[in-house]
């Protein structure tokens, strides 16, 4: 499937199904608490990327994009949040990706997300932006996998979703990556530019004249975060540093492993929420 025929495609990107149901319950009390309810949403991609669609798009007219949570929720107010988790609940909670291991998934945007936000945080870039930047930096990845999954399948099984090589296999077998796919929704929904550009150039952050250092936080994120997940040991690791990335933003491979979340998100915590 060519790039622009899958951007234009709908399909819903799944949430955890107990983050909807606690968000259900919370949003029955007689007054709900706001921060409760950011925060839940927070912990999702897929619920992330669909109250910030509606934040940024036309019919709230607003003079600059939103790129917080908490921003998006007061601006779309609990009745219509209400409405849009009751909407995913009938919808987008319980979809099979094929070939994606969603409880992994979810896990490793958690972690990509808490990683960008440390790495901003020593960086002196926005912190807020750049958690949300990395919790939905590979939503684009499900996309292909709803859009063309007996295409993705067969990828899968020679290079695995979260491999660090992925989206290198991507862009030669389609010429395009996830990346790409997920920055295109970005635009499309008017999100902030710096979160269109972290999606845009996270694959490779400073080539082509680009600098972008929130794209740049983005790609080391996710390799510690892919990293993780694959087991590697110190050596692996040093093996598959980004340096040139490291080197742009300042940043050696004992400064990013120094900011791994002290909070990893456990097995345990994404299936409670799932």
């Amino acid at each position: 499937m060519e790039l622009n025929a899958l951007l234009a495609s709908h399909k819903a990107v799944p949430s955890m199904p107990k983050v909807v149901a606690l968000l259900m319950v919370e949003l029955d009390q007689p007054e709900p608490d706001v921060r409760k309810v950011s925060k839940l949403i927070s912990a999702d991609p897929g619920l992330t990327t669909r109250i910030l669609q509606i934040a940024n798009s036309a019919f709230f007219q607003l003079s600059r994009s939103i790129s917080e949570v908490n921003e998006a929720v007061a601006i779309l107010g609990l009745v219509q949040v209400r409405s849009l988790v009751s909407a995913v609940s009938l919808v987008g909670t319980f979809q099979v990706v094929q070939g994606i291991n969603m409880q992994q998934f979810w896990r490793y945007s958690l972690n990509t997300a808490k990683l960008s936000r440390s790495l901003a945080l020593k960086l002196d870039q926005n912190e807020a932006t750049a958690f949300t930047s990395g919790l939905i930096h590979c939503v684009g990845e499900l996309v292909m996998h709803l859009g063309m999954p007996e295409k993705m399948v067969t990828l899968d099984q020679e290079v695995p979703p979260l491999s660090l090589k992925r989206a290198r296999a991507e862009r030669r077998t389609f010429g395009y990556c996830y990346a790409s796919v997920g920055a295109g929704f970005a635009r499309k929904w008017n999100f902030p530019q710096a979160i269109v550009d972290a999606l845009e150039y996270q694959y490779a952050p400073f080539e082509n004249d680009v600098y972008e250092p929130l794209a740049g936080i983005i790609h080391l994120s996710a390799w510690r975060a892919r990293a993780k997940e694959a087991n590697l040991g110190d050596k692996e690791l040093a093996v598959t540093f980004p340096d040139t990335v490291g080197l742009a933003l300042g940043l050696d491979i004992d400064m990013v492993l120094q900011q791994s979340p002290i909070d990893w998100t456990s097995k345990a915590e994404v299936n409670s929420f799932a």
